[in-house]
C-alpha cells in the first residue's frame, strides 16, 4: 500500500549466466507436488528456503532497503509539519533513524516468528490519514509563532516541548491501536473478518488513504514547480519508459571471474535514481545562485543550502531508545482513529502475504501463518509507538513487486534488509542527509506515490462486476463522501457538539478520516444491499485467499523456526492456539531441524524409500 511505484510485469532477474544469479541445480529448485501453481520454484534465482552467498545477501539486502527508501522517508516528512517541526531538520532526521531502526526489528521479527514470507515492515500510510485528523484538532494545532523560521529556536525547552507533547500522543493511540491488531492476529479473528470486507470495502479505503494528502503534496510541489515537474519527469521516465532497458554492470562469479552482465536499474530503483538527480539539480542551482536567498522569493526552499547544517549538528552514532520523546499520554480521539487505520492496514497485509507466496514459489499461507503474521505486525506497531516513530508498520507492497523482478525468494536476503535497517538507524547522518532533501523535490515524489497508491486501491475492483449498478453506486458513493464529509467537519468543527468533550473528540477524528468514512460505507453497503457473492467480487476474492493445505512444503516453509510447534511444544494446549503450525498430513512433525527427511516409507525396507535431504 505504500509507494509501489516498482513495475512488476513481466519481471525480469539479471541474466542468466553471470555467476550470481543462477537457478540451482540438483533439484533445489524444482516443483514439489501438491504446490500451488505460481510462479515455479525452478524460475527463481533462490527460493525460499534457499540461502545465497553472504555477499549476495548483502547486495540484495541494500536493494530492499533502497526500494522502501521513499516509503520510510516520505512518512516523518508527512508528519513533521503538523509536529511543528518544519523548521527543525535535526528532529526530523531522527524520526527518519528511529523509523529505520524499528522498521529493521519489525522485519526481523515478522521473517523469524510471523508469516515467515520475505516480506520487508516499514511504515504504513495508513496511519498517516487519522494521525493528520487528531493532530488538526483545536488542541493540538500548532502555535503561530512554530510556523515561522525566524521565531523558531529548536533547542529551546519550550519548542521542544511543543513537539515532543504532539508525538507522545501520537505514541499512546498507535499503542493502545496495536492491541487490537496483536488480539485480531492472535485470535484469529483475522479470518472471520475476512469474510464479510471485499474488493468494494478496501478499494475506496486504500484509495482514500492517498486521495485527501493531496494538498500537502500540492503545496510541497508548490515551492518550485520546474524542480517537482523535473523529479516527476524522471520518475515516470525511468519507471515507465526505460524499465526494459537492462545496464551492463561489473560483476563477480566464481566462474567467470570478473565480467559485466545486465540489470535492470531502472526498473529496480526509479524513486531513488530520480530522487538523487534532483537533489543534484537543486545543489548545482544552489552553487550557482541561480535559485534565489531571499527567505520570502519563490522557490527559496529548492535550495539545498537551507538545512545545510544538518549534517553538521547530528551526531555520527545515535542509538535509538523506547521512550525517547517521554512518557506515551493517551486519548479515546487518537485511539479510535488509528483503529481504522489499523483495520485497513491488516486488510492491504493479507493480500501482501499472497502475493509474496506466489511470487518465491511457496504454497498459499495456512490460517496459522496468517494470525500469526497480522499479531506480529500489531507487536511491530506497539514497538513503533514505543520508540516513537510517529507511525505503526506494516507490509510493503513495493518490496513484494521487488522479489518478482530480481528472482530471488531468499528469507536470508529480507533479513540481511532487516540489519541493513538496524545500521542505517544508527548512524545519525543518514537520516540527517534525507532529512535535507529540498522541499519540492518531495512534493514531486508524493505526486507519483500517492497516484500510484489511489491506483492500487482502485484496482481492487478488477474482482467486481462493474457493469453492476449496485457496486457503481457503492463505490461511487463511499468515495465521494470519504472527500466531501472530512471537508465540511474541517471547516464546521463547531457544529459537532455532544456536550462531552472527548466524544466531540472522537466523532471529529473519525469523521475527518476519509479512509474510515470511506470504507465504513463501502463496508455498510455492500453487506446490507443484496447482491450475488460473483457480483461482489467475493467469489474471486476468496478464490484467492483459500486457505492452504497442511501439506509437508507448508509446515517446511511456515512453521516457527528452531522446530518450535513440530518438535518442541507440541502438546494438545498448543494445538488450540490459533497462531501455532499444525503437524502436517501423514507426516511426524519433526520439520524444523538442521536436515529435512521427505520420504515414503516402505514396509518391505528397512530405510526410507527416496530419502531427500534439502537444507533449511
Amino acid at each position: 500500500m505504500n509507494s509501489a511505484i516498482t513495475s512488476c510485469e513481466h519481471p525480469k532477474p539479471l541474466q542468466r549466466g553471470d555467476g550470481v544469479l543462477n537457478s540451482h541445480e540438483g533439484g533445489q529448485g524444482r516443483k514439489k507436488d501438491g504446490q500451488p501453481r505460481g510462479l515455479s520454484s525452478s524460475h527463481l534465482a533462490y527460493s525460499i528456503l534457499d540461502i545465497p552467498p553472504w555477499y549476495l545477501c548483502i547486495f540484495l539486502g541494500v536493494q530492499h532497503f533502497l526500494t522502501a527508501l521513499g516509503g520510510l522517508v516520505a512518512v516523518p516528512l508527512i508528519l513533521a509539519k503538523d509536529l511543528c517541526l518544519q523548521h527543525d531538520p535535526l528532529t526530523q532526521s531522527y524520526l527518519i533513524s528511529t523509523i529505520f531502526f524499528v522498521s529493521g526489528i519489525c522485519t526481523l521479527l515478522q521473517v523469524f516468528l510471523g508469516v515467515r514470507l520475505p516480506i520487508l515492515q516499514g511504515g504504513t500510510f495508513a496511519f498517516l490519514a487519522p494521525s493528520l485528523a487528531m493532530l488538526s484538532l483545536p488542541t493540538w494545532k500548532c502555535p503561530t509563532w512554530t510556523l515561522n523560521a525566524s521565531l523558531v529556536n529548536t533547542s529551546s525547552p519550550e519548542f521542544t516541548e511543543e513537539w515532543q507533547k504532539r508525538i507522545r500522543e501520537l505514541q499512546g493511540a498507535i499503542m493502545v491501536a496495536s492491541c487490537v491488531q496483536m488480539l485480531v492476529g492472535f485470535s484469529g479473528l483475522i479470518g472471520f473478518l475476512m469474510r464479510f470486507i471485499g474488493p468494494l470495502t478496501i478499494a475506496p479505503t486504500i484509495s482514500l488513504v492517498a486521495l485527501p494528502l493531496f494538498d500537502s503534496a500540492g503545496n510541497d510541489a508548490g515551492i518550485h514547480w520546474g524542480i517537482a515537474a523535473t523529479t516527476i519527469f524522471l520518475i515516470v521516465l525511468f519507471s515507465q519508459y526505460l524499465k526494459n532497458i537492462a545496464v551492463p554492470v561489473p560483476v563477480y562469479g566464481r566462474e567467470k571471474k570478473c565480467h559485466t552482465s545486465k540489470f535492470y536499474l531502472f526498473q529496480v530503483f526509479p524513486v531513488l535514481l530520480a530522487l538523487c538527480i534532483s537533489w543534484l539539480l537543486c545543489f548545482v542551482l544552489t552553487v550557482t545562485n541561480a535559485l534565489p536567498s531571499a527567505p520570502a522569493a519563490y522557490g527559496y526552499l529548492a535550495r539545498t543550502d537551507t538545512k545545510g547544517d544538518v549534517l553538521s549538528q547530528a551526531p555520527w552514532f545515535r542509538f535509538p531508545y523506547p521512550g525517547q520523546w517521554g512518557l506515551p499520554t493517551i486519548s479515546l480521539a487518537g485511539v479510535f482513529g488509528i483503529i481504522a487505520g489499523v483495520i485497513s492496514s491488516m486488510v492491504e497485509s493479507v493480500g501482501d502475504y499472497y502475493a509474496c507466496a506466489r511470487l518465491v514459489g511457496a504454497p498459499p499461507p495456512p490460517k496459522h501463518a496468517i494470525n500469526r503474521g497480522i499479531g506480529i505486525e500489531g507487536l511491530g506497531c506497539l514497538l513503533a509507538g514505543a520508540w516513537g516513530t510517529g507511525n505503526g508498520t506494516t507490509s510493503y507492497s513495493e518490496n513484494v513487486g521487488a522479489l518478482g523482478i530480481t528472482r530471488v525468494g531468499s528469507r536470508m536476503v529480507i533479513v540481511a534488509a532487516g540489519c541493513v535497517l538496524l545500521l542505517m538507524g544508527v548512524f545519525g547522518k543518514i537520516g540527517a542527509a534525507f532529512a535535507t532533501i529540498p522541499t519540492p523535490v518531495i512534493g514531486g515524489m508524493f505526486l507519483v506515490m500517492f497516484g500510484v497508491i489511489t491506483a492500487v486501491g482502485i484496482s481492487n475492483l478488477q474482482y467486481v462486476d462493474m457493469n453492476s449498478s449496485r457496486n457503481l453506486f457503492i463505490f461511487g458513493f463511499s468515495i465521494y463522501c470519504g472527500l466531501a464529509v472530512p471537508n465540511w467537519v474541517n471547516k464546521n468543527p463547531e457544529r459537532l457538539h455532544t456536550g462531552i468533550l472527548q466524544l466531540d473528540q472522537v466523532i471529529q477524528v473519525l469523521l475527518t478520516t476519509g479512509m474510515f468514512v470511506g470504507g465504513f460505507l463501502g463496508f455498510l453497503l455492500d453487506n446490507t444491499i443484496p447482491g450475488s457473492l460473483e457480483e461482489r467480487g467475493l467469489l474471486a476474492w476468496n478464490q484467492i485467499q483459500e486457505e492452504s493445505e497442511e501439506t509437508t512444503k507448508v509446515s517446511e516453509v511456515y512453521s516457527l523456526p528452531w522446530g518450535m510447534g513440530t518438535r518442541f511444544c507440541t502438546s494438545s494446549c498448543t494445538r488450540c492456539l490459533p497462531f501455532w503450525p499444525r503437524l502436517a498430513r501423514g507426516g511426524t512433525g519433526e520439520v524444523g531441524a538442521s536436515q529435512l527427511t521427505l520420504c515414503s516409507r516402505d514396509p518391505s525396507e528397512e530405510r526410507p524409500k527416496g530419502a531427500t535431504d534439502t537444507r533449511m
